[in-house]
């Protein structure tokens, strides 16, 4: 099972998602935890990103989720490579054949939960911007191409909604 946070930057995804990974090994699954790659990142990110830091984002997300996919049955992500690829795209247009592989390696979520904004989240850090329209450029391009691809995803309600799905998912975990 794979589980994955999508949102914009700034929105409680990683919280989320340590929150979930959690909970699950509370229960018992054996779950590996993807943090957020870009945080790595040794290029320029946001406003000021490269294609290249981009492209490196993206095969660091893919690679790590094949990685730990070799060692846990179960993977709580704090982020996927569709909502990576929209700082892309924002600052590039589509890129046809990334988007192709986003579109494709998208289909290996279970569950993909997207957050929506909350301002208390957006804090100064160092790493995220801090601009508001600039996140809700990204939070719109992803709601954009959620209804442009057709890609499954529910939207936040609660963690405790989040953890029925994944045990549903899953059908190896207890009732909580």
């Amino acid at each position: 099972m794979k589980v994955a946070f999508i949102g914009t930057h700034g929105v409680g995804k990683t919280t989320l998602a340590f929150g979930l990974a959690s909970h699950l090994k509370q229960l018992g699954a054996n779950v590996g935890f993807l943090e957020e790659v870009a945080r790595r990142c040794p290029f320029p990110l946001n406003e000021d990103t490269s294609l290249e830091a981009q492209i490196w984002i993206q095969v660091e997300t893919i690679r790590r989720e094949i990685e730990l996919g070799k060692v846990y049955p179960d993977i709580v992500c704090d982020r996927s490579v569709l909502d990576n690829y929209c700082y892309m795209e924002l600052k590039f247009g589509r890129q046809k054949e990334i988007f192709g592989l986003v579109r494709h390696w998208s289909n290996n979520y279970d569950l993909l939960v997207k957050v929506p904004i909350n301002q208390e989240y957006l804090q100064v850090d160092g790493m995220r911007s801090t601009d508001l329209a600039f996140q809700r450029a990204i939070d719109e391009l992803l709601d954009s191409l959620l209804e442009e691809t057709r890609i499954p995803y529910r939207p936040f309600t609660t963690l405790e909604d989040v953890v029925e799905q994944a045990r549903l998912i899953s059908g190896r975990l207890p009732i909580a």
